[in-house]
């Protein structure tokens, strides 16, 4: 049983820098957080990996050296069904993706997380979905015939991309402008939020709203950190987190509004995409890619 609550500050390091959302969130987290515990917890918010990168961060959880950190399905190494944070064409709309994360599914997943990484997601955040950029408009799976595009070495992206017709190229973030720029690869997926940061505008025309994955990510705390806890202070510190994803959900949902405009302002045209075609195309090679233990809830996201 945790003795009567201590003085105690939290450390918690993430990847994003001081503008993402994520950090504007966690720092929210940490206002909340002392203000219900009078002052007594603090908590201390390392961005841009100061504290450590994600594996590391994750693994000093373990050890009880680092309280918290942001991360998503890279807990798939030790609880399989985080997986499912970012299957491609599994959620529909942000709705969808909503209902699953806040619901059993979602309840699922965090108790696996609990058991076998031993870390306590306690919130969620959206992650702006990935769309295709390109030089041509893409509305249907059709359109990609042949199209040279690069995607992150994940070899689920890859064996998507060939299924949908486009020739996907693995290659670092680093070099995919001046691929483009080249004209090694024609096209290249990711958030609206990395479309602009690494002006693709500049050599790219189109963003084709593919949403491919849609994904969240959990702000989570350290088992060993939440035993230490009261269960009083285990209640402020769930308290404080969904106040910090409220607030996190409505500044993404600003954020992704204003990211269209300025792509607009620089000349880029949006085009919609007949997403149930590209679903319908891909669903083969996303359930032949994902662990058996996973499929069964898979094939039911495609279906809802």
């Amino acid at each position: 049983m945790p003795a009567a609550a201590a003085d105690m500050t939290l450390k918690l390091g993430h990847l994003a820098n001081e503008d993402n959302t994520w950090h504007k969130a966690s720092v929210k987290f940490g206002e909340e957080l002392e203000a219900l515990t009078n002052g007594r917890i603090k908590v201390q918010v390392f961005p841009n990996e100061s504290l450590g990168k994600e594996m590391d961060l994750i693994n000093g959880m373990q050890l009880g050296t680092v309280d918290m950190t942001i991360t998503g399905e890279s807990l798939q190494n030790w609880a399989p069904m985080a997986a499912l944070l970012a299957v491609p064409y599994a959620y529909k709309s942000l709705e969808h993706m909503d209902s699953v994360a806040g619901g059993e599914i979602g309840e699922k997943i965090k108790a696996q997380i609990r058991e076998k990484a031993r870390i306590r997601p306690i919130a969620y955040f959206a992650r702006g979905p990935r769309d295709l950029t390109s030089n041509r408009p893409i509305k249907t799976p059709a359109d990609l015939d042949g199209l040279k595009m690069r995607v992150p070495n994940v070899p689920l992206f890859v064996d998507v991309w060939k299924a949908l017709g486009a020739k996907p190229t693995p290659m670092a973030f680093s070099e995919v402008f001046t691929s483009l720029q080249n004209g090694t690869i024609g096209a290249q997926e990711n958030p609206l939020a990395l479309i602009k940061s690494a002006s693709f505008y500049e050599v790219q025309k189109y963003v084709n709203l593919t949403e491919h994955v849609r994904s969240w990510i959990y702000l989570t705390l350290s088992e060993l950190t939440w035993n230490k806890l009261s269960a009083e202070d285990q209640k402020n510190v769930m308290e404080a987190a969904k106040r910090a994803q409220a607030y996190e959900r409505e500044l993404f949902l600003a954020d992704e509004k204003k990211l269209v405009g300025e792509l607009e302002a620089k000349g880029m045209t949006f085009v919609q995409v007949d997403k149930k075609a590209f679903a319908e195309k891909a669903k083969g090679a996303v359930l032949a890619a994902v662990k058996p233990e996973i499929r069964p809830i898979v094939e039911d996201l495609f279906n809802q």
